[in-house]
C-alpha cells in the first residue's frame, strides 16, 4: 500500500474527516500486509472452525471496502459489482485466489473508496445501503470498526501461523 502518515501531533489537530481518513488508511495498510512474506500455503491456513484465513480476511475487507464505498455510495447492486450477495461468502476462496491477486484487488478496492468519497462531505447521505440512507460519517465509524476487529483478528491468525 502507499506510504501512510504516521499519527504524529498534527493529525491530533487535523478536520476529524482527515482524522478519519489516516485511521482508516492505517487499518487498511495493516489488512493488506497482514499477508506479507506469507506463502500460498500459510496464507490459506485454517486454524479455526470458521471459514477465516488470513487470505480469506483480506478478500473479505475488498468486499467491505465495495459495500460500504460502491454499493453504498453509488447504489449499485452487488451482482452489479461482482461481489457476494453475504458477507460470509466473501470468505470463500477461489483457486486462482492468491496473495498478489487478493492484496491487488483490496489496494484497488481502496483506491476506488478513496475516489467515491473524495467530493463527499462526512454529514452527504449515502443511499446505497440496505438499512437506507446513512451519513459518510456513519460509514467511516462503521468501517474503523470492522477494520479494528478484522485486523485484530488477522493479528492472531498471522501469530499462529509463524510461531517457532
Amino acid at each position: 500500500m502507499d506510504t501512510l502518515p504516521s499519527l504524529e501531533p498534527a493529525v491530533f489537530h487535523a478536520a476529524l474527516r482527515a482524522q478519519f481518513e489516516t485511521f482508516l488508511d492505517e487499518h487498511r495498510s495493516k489488512m493488506h500486509d497482514s499477508l506479507n512474506g506469507l506463502t500460498e500455503e500459510q496464507a490459506r491456513r485454517s486454524l479455526v472452525a470458521s471459514k477465516t484465513t488470513l487470505l480469506g480476511l483480506v478478500k473479505h475487507a475488498t468486499f467491505v471496502e465495495l459495500v460500504w464505498f460502491d454499493e453504498a455510495i453509488t447504489c449499485r447492486s452487488r451482482a452489479e459489482i461482482g461481489i457476494p450477495d453475504t458477507p460470509d461468502e466473501s470468505f470463500d476462496l477461489d483457486d486462482g485466489d492468491t496473495v498478489a491477486s487478493i492484496q491487488l484487488a483490496y489496494r484497488r478496492a481502496c483506491e476506488a473508496s478513496r475516489r467515491a468519497t473524495a467530493d463527499l462531505t462526512l454529514d452527504d447521505l449515502t443511499q446505497g445501503n440496505r438499512r437506507g440512507p446513512l451519513p459518510l460519517r456513519w460509514i467511516y465509524l462503521h468501517m474503523l470498526r470492522e477494520l479494528a476487529q478484522h485486523c485484530g483478528h488477522a493479528d492472531i491468525v498471522r501469530e499462529q501461523i509463524l510461531k517457532p
